[in-house]
């Protein structure tokens, strides 16, 4: 959006400036005109300031902030204002925004710029002021509405539809569509009303009302009905000319011709004709559209004066009614051409002759002549097309009649003699009816002619005051033409005979309009008076439809349509006339007005069924802003409008109105998808905002059922300086879990103050926005900045989420080189985030080595997931599988599961359980039990626990630099490994995965007695004193849910804790194996790295080939001091493992056999 305006600076008074200029409602993408450059004088008192919106087409807004710095520092220089001096940037002074608004003025860009800049294409640069609109309700809403509701269906179809439905029928007919109409504009009002509307119309009102993807859907609808509308038009003028002005000029003649060729000449007559027209037209349009609005105050003119001469007639046909004979033979109505006399013979000064109409029924004039069977068994008998008003006819017309194609047009209350069996001849004596007919067809034609009641809005730049003008035109118009509609219907029924009012093209009252046999003073009135005003209305339509779609293509909603908010230097749409007349040749080579007319009543009744929509939505949200001028409206109102509108889109073709509806949603898909992203407070944003919370509110009910448990994702991912994601395929594991499904939050905690960080918080949300773009996935994105990243990610952890909707697992990646000493507060938050969601009831994925988890692009063709199930957390290693295997990275993978057998457990009778258990939850997998036989526990698990348990020691108790406390630990670590690797060579069976070892680790071997004396070293006075191990008592002492996760280590030993030094023959063995430097180990850490070295060797050598390993994540001890081993015993349980996602439940049931 872009907004203009020329300030000037007094002299004189430096506090105060005078805002004068326009504010111009550009669509996106459509820059200014450059100003005209000053003429250089010795002090400019002038100054150009060109101000860029934030890109989204939204209403000029009259809260303009348009004085440069300078200005503002003068312009509040006084004492008064001190207090707010420093928010004048984004806080204009009230006066500054009284002065923007009584200037605002809101012009469109429409057909009299165009015509403004045709005029003054070869003046000077220097642009002349522009003046303020001025149109009031009459000029501006009530004739156009009035020019534009009047149309082709009231002087070619009226009267063949208040024949063929009858009075009461046809009343019925336009009672519900003038209803519909009259709602529509009730509901448009209240819009219209609800601020400023600049040029744009009923696309602008819906657009800004329901949002850009039902903006344009109902907007493109307008855009095709209003084209529709131009071919209804023409081929209504061509059918005036070549039936009732110039049927000489035929190019393809109906002379001799019967049934379906005389249909199809007449077809392609249409078809030729319409082409021209079409051409002509859109030629006038190309050449300047001053043209089109300089004509339009006569075809209005003749549009008045038409109808003015129909009331006339009416009057006088019941002083005196205008002779109009009809032919009827026997009850059948005849064709009146070709004979001059209604009578089969009469007398003349030779006696009785035969007639022309003898001639055309038999073979000679000749009284023996060989006469037709029907013509020869029936009377003829001439009555009166336009017997009056008075006359009574009324009766006779007030049911309807309805014929199939072919059926002749008969008199209902005349004798008629012919055989049942007879077969039709002459055929083309007889008046025949051309289509099929029935109720809902006559709504479908009818409809056309209540269209037009958007005329007035669409000026709406145009008029001096539109909150007040657009109401009264647009009800006034609808009042009057209904009046006339009604009207009309009920004065045909008693003033024209029931066959002409049937015959459609008049061929029975000697080939004249219908409507124009009741004119006065002449048909010629009615016949070039409406040849005009459809003539006109075309016009209108190839000029409105055209700017109607560059509106849209400029609003960039449409990307494929951008191509056509393109055009002439002076903005006329070229491109887009182009395309109108390229639809608008579809709809002449249906060439049938009957044909065309259902397909815009379809695109019109779409169009004013979301117009009572976004009324009805805006009433009954009670939007802030939703401030109608227009009182007389209700949500009520608005939904019987629509529901009209529905239901006349079935009645009058359930078919074309499921294609209308599949296009409109066709277009809402793809605006959805693929179209710009718009903020324009819509109507739709409202009702989902209150459908959230509706949603929301219903979610606090409860948790929910374990059928209904999916993992609500909070996602933590870490940020480099730049605020780039360190992680990204954690997000390609997040949408391989989610499918897009349920909720996701993406989550970063940055260090600081917000204050201070509040951009980088900003540009880290963008990242992760961008990131969750690309990955795919549909959630939402946090940033929290806290003091330490400790507390921020414990403020995300509680704070994520609202309500019912909120995170129940939580995913974070292993922290990546954890042993370096840099990195000691790393793992620290990492178990304190172990111990937090333990505290919350979240359950817990630990993916690790996250880079060699597989992009959302690779696909695995065969595979395993393993999953080793040690424990029962409450289903969820059972279910994660099955949600990775729904997508298509995983989806050809094989499920296995692993349990762990013990040597008290029957393992046979495991698996049949686990069979029967797997088969319950519907899930297919391999299963089998690994038993663990009890074992000494090596030299190469006390050799680990050592080196584990005095890199702790030294971090705790010697007090060395940075730098230093590394290179100890490193030279500490890299002498106990090669001390086990001489004394134990066997048990050395796995490899650290290379992305979580610990990059620069030293290979070489140092001999023991290094090690020895840096052990010496670091305990001068007395070896540590071991923490005493906890009894089982102590460890059992936990809530239910932590007991669960917390004491598996324990019994996979096969026994529970013992203390240490127990009698036990393994005890005892172990004591007289041990070496000096295992006496004073803590027991405890001693069986827990037996246990993990032990599962580690199994799952290596089960599941060394699986795509992924699934495996029980142990908690961590409720003592503090002993995080770094459970970190420890974390990497050697893993290590060897390419991909693996540790797994921690929430303690609660996520997955059940019930359905």
């Amino acid at each position: 959006m872009s907004q203009r305006f020329t300030v000037s600076k007094s002299d004189g008074d430096r506090g105060a400036s005078d805002i004068q200029g326009e504010v111009n409602q550009l669509f996106e993408g459509d820059e200014p005109e450059p100003e005209p450059e000053p003429e250089p004088g010795p002090e400019p008192n002038a100054e150009v300031v060109v101000l860029k919106g934030d890109n989204n087409p939204k209403e000029s807004s009259p809260f303009i902030n348009s004085s440069d710095a300078a200005e503002k520092s003068q312009q509040y220089d006084g004492k008064n204002m001190a207090l707010f001096e420093e928010e004048m940037d984004t806080s204009p002074m009230v006066s500054s925004l009284l002065s923007s608004l009584a200037n605002y003025s809101n012009l469109p860009q429409g057909s009299k710029e165009h015509e403004e800049a045709e005029n003054n294409e070869a003046e000077s640069s220097r642009k002349k002021p522009v003046k303020a609109p001025q149109l009031g309700t009459l000029m501006g809403v009530y004739l156009p509405c009035i020019q534009n509701i009047f149309g082709v269906i009231l002087f070619l179809r009226m009267t063949w539809l208040v024949g063929i439905g009858g009075v009461i029928g046809t009343f019925v007919i336009v009672f519900m569509c003038c209803t519909t109409t009259m709602l529509t504009a009730i509901s448009m009002s209240a819009i219209a009303t609800n601020g400023v509307v600049p040029a744009g119309g009923s696309y602008y009102m819906i657009s800004r009302s329901l949002g850009p993807e039902f903006g344009g859907a109902v907007g493109i609808c307008f855009y095709l009905g209003t084209t529709f509308a131009g071919a209804m038009y023409i081929l209504g003028a061509i059918e005036l000319l070549l039936i009732y002005i110039a049927p000489q000029a035929a190019i393809f003649p109906l002379e001799g011709l019967e049934g379906a060729e005389a249909e199809a000449a007449l077809l392609n007559n249409m078809r030729v004709y319409g082409t021209i027209l079409l051409t002509s037209m859109a030629t006038v349009v190309f050449v300047g559209v001053k043209y089109v609005n300089k004509l339009a105050l006569v075809f209005l003119a003749c549009v008045i004066l038409s109808i003015i001469a129909v009331y006339a007639g009416v009057i006088k046909t019941g002083i005196d009614p205008p002779d109009f004979p009809v032919c009827i033979l026997g009850n059948r109505t005849l064709v009146w051409k070709k004979f001059d006399v209604c009578a089969k013979t009469m007398e003349s000064a030779n006696g009785t002759v035969t007639t022309q109409l003898w001639r055309l029924f038999c073979d000679s004039s000749l009284f023996n002549a060989t006469c037709d069977k029907y013509f020869a068994a029936n009377n003829v008998s001439q009555v009166q097309g336009i017997p009056g008003v008075t006359s009574g006819i009324l009766s006779e017309n007030l049911f309807g009649n309805y014929y199939e194609k072919g059926d002749l047009v008969a008199r209902t209350n005349m004798e008629s003699v012919e055989g049942v069996d007879d077969p039709l001849t002459n055929s083309n004596r007889y008046v025949l009816a051309d289509i099929t007919s029935f109720f809902t067809l006559l709504v479908g034609i009818y409809f056309p002619s209540v269209t037009g009641i958007m005329a007035g809005s669409n000026r709406s730049g145009d008029l001096r005051d539109a909150q007040k003008s657009i109401p009264i035109g647009t009800i006034a118009a609808i009042t009057t033409t209904s009046t006339v509609y009604m009207s009309s219907v009920f004065l045909f029924g008693a003033c024209i005979e029931g066959v002409v009012l049937r015959d459609k093209f008049g061929e029975g009252v000697n080939g004249n309009l219908v409507i124009g046999t009741l004119a006065w003073p002449s048909p010629w009135v009615i016949v070039i008076g409406s040849f005009f005003s459809t003539c006109g209305a075309g016009l209108q339509s190839l000029t409105g439809a055209p700017r109607l779609l560059q509106a849209i293509a400029k609003d960039g909603i449409v990307p494929a349509l951008r191509i056509f908010g393109h055009g002439k230097a002076n903005g006329e749409p070229t491109w887009s006339l182009l395309l109108t007349a390229c639809i608008c040749e579809s709809g002449i080579l249906i060439a049938s007005l009957d044909a065309v007319a259902p397909i815009l009543s379809m695109f019109f009744l779409m169009c004013y069924m979301f117009v009572n929509l976004a009324c009805a939505l805006q009433t009954l949200l009670r939007t802030p802003n939703w401030r109608p001028r227009f009182k007389f409206y209700h949500w009520a109102l608005s939904f019987l409008g629509m529901s009209l509108c529905l239901t006349l889109m079935f009645i009058c073709s359930w078919y074309y109105a499921i294609v209308a509806m599949v296009i409109a949603g066709s277009i809402y898909k793809y605006i959805e998808f693929a179209g710009a992203e718009k903020e324009w407070g819509d109507g739709i944003r409202g009702l989902s905002l209150s459908a959230a919370r509706y949603a929301l509110m219903r979610l606090e009910e409860g948790p929910p059922h374990t059928k209904n448990w999916r993992p609500q994702l909070l996602v933590l991912v870490s940020t480099d300086g730049e605020q780039n994601v360190e992680q990204p395929r954690l997000l390609s594991l997040t949408n391989q879990l989610k499918a897009g499904k349920g909720l996701t939050i993406v989550g970063t905690a940055l260090e600081g103050t917000y204050l201070e960080n509040h951009e980088q918080s900003q540009r880290a949300e963008q990242a992760l926005n961008k990131l969750m773009e690309t990955e795919k996935v549909k959630g939402f994105s946090q940033v929290t900045v806290s003091s330490n990243l400790r507390d921020a990610t414990s403020h995300l952890l509680q704070a994520s989420g609202l309500g019912g909707l909120k995170h129940n697992a939580v995913l974070v990646s292993w922290p990546r080189n954890w042993k370096q000493a840099d990195e000691h507060q790393t793992w620290r938050n990492f178990v304190e985030l172990v111990r937090e969601t333990t505290a919350a009831h979240h359950a817990l994925l630990v993916p690790k080595n996250i880079s060699a988890f597989p992009s959302n692009g690779e696909r695995f063709t065969e595979g395993h997931i393993d999953v080793w199930w040690i424990v029962h957390d409450g289903g969820m290693l059972m279910l994660l599988p099955f949600l990775l295997r729904q997508h298509k990275v995983w989806r050809k993978c094989k499920m296995r599961i692993f349990t762990v057998a013990q040597m008290d457990d029957n393992s046979i009778q495991m698996k049949k359980d686990l069979t029967t258990f797997l088969y319950h939850l519907r899930i297919d997998a391999m299963i089998e039990v690994v038993e663990m036989h009890d074992s000494d526990i090596s030299a190469y698990t006390y050799e680990k626990t050592l080196v584990m348990e005095q890199r702790s020691q030294i971090l705790k108790q010697i007090n060395l630099t940075k730098n230093e406390r590394e290179r100890e630990i490193q030279s500490i670590t890299d002498s106990s490994r090669g001390s086990i690797r001489r004394k134990n060579p066997a048990a050395v069976t796995t490899q650290l995965s290379v992305t979580e070892d610990q990059p620069g680790a030293s290979k070489e071997e140092k001999p023991e007695e290094e090690v020895q004396l840096i052990h010496d070293n670091t305990n001068p006075a007395s070896p540590a004193t071991p923490a005493p191990p906890l009894t089982p008592a102590a460890e059992a002492a936990q809530s239910p849910g932590e007991q669960v996760q917390m004491t598996w280590t324990e019994k996979c030993d096969g026994e529970q804790a013992k203390p240490p030094g127990a009698a036990t023959p393994e005890g005892i063995k172990d004591i007289f194996n041990m070496k000096p430097e295992w006496e004073n180990l803590n027991q405890s850490n001693v069986r827990r790295m037996h246990t993990a070295l032990r599962l580690n060797e199994v799952i290596v050598k089960k599941s060394s080939e699986a795509k992924l390993v699934l495996l029980n994540m142990p908690g961590p001890p409720k003592n503090r001091t002993g995080d770094e081993n459970y970190m420890e015993f974390l990497e050697v349980l893993t290590e060897g493992l390419n991909r693996v996602l540790l797994v921690r439940g929430g303690g609660r049931e996520v997955i059940t056999i019930y359905s």
